[in-house]
């Protein structure tokens, strides 16, 4: 009852830390505008408010709602504090519509994120042997 209290590490906080960056694919209107309005309730969006690390989102959903002025709203909102969008990109919708709100096309998400790796500074990174020891308790990858 009085001795020192126990020091927990959220799940949120510890995954937060760990990042370099964070990639959100697909990223709905719901998510995008959870994170621009700074609601915090679940592991994705408290994990992104934790986070110092870059954010990449990748937007996917209704034509319609993603040209909805709230929803540009929220993503201007996330441009303006470093969040990188790629896509949408126009294609068939889940509805079987064609218009803008198609997921990119999973290697153009993946060289975005790779050259957004690539321009982190060695004292923005944690170089991944050491993510790796400290996961594993220094015994290597396996």
């Amino acid at each position: 009852l009085f001795g020192k209290p126990e020091v927990h590490d959220p799940y949120h906080v510890s995954l937060a830390d760990r990042a370099d960056l964070i990639l959100v694919a697909p990223a709905t209107a719901a998510i995008i505008g959870k994170i621009a309005s700074g609601v915090a309730d679940d592991i994705l969006t408290c994990t992104l408010l934790a986070s110092r690390a870059r954010v990449i989102m990748a937007p996917a959903m209704d034509a319609h709602m993603y040209h909805h002025p709230m929803v540009q709203a929220n993503v201007s909102r996330l441009k303006e504090i470093g969040y990188k969008f790629i896509g949408p990109v126009e294609g068939r919708l889940s509805t079987g519509k064609i218009g803008v709100g198609r997921l990119a096309p999973v290697e153009d998400i993946v060289s975005a994120v790779l050259s957004e790796l690539e321009s982190l500074s060695p004292e923005q990174s944690v170089p991944v042997e050491k993510k790796l020891e400290k996961q594993t308790g220094g015994k290597g990858k396996g």
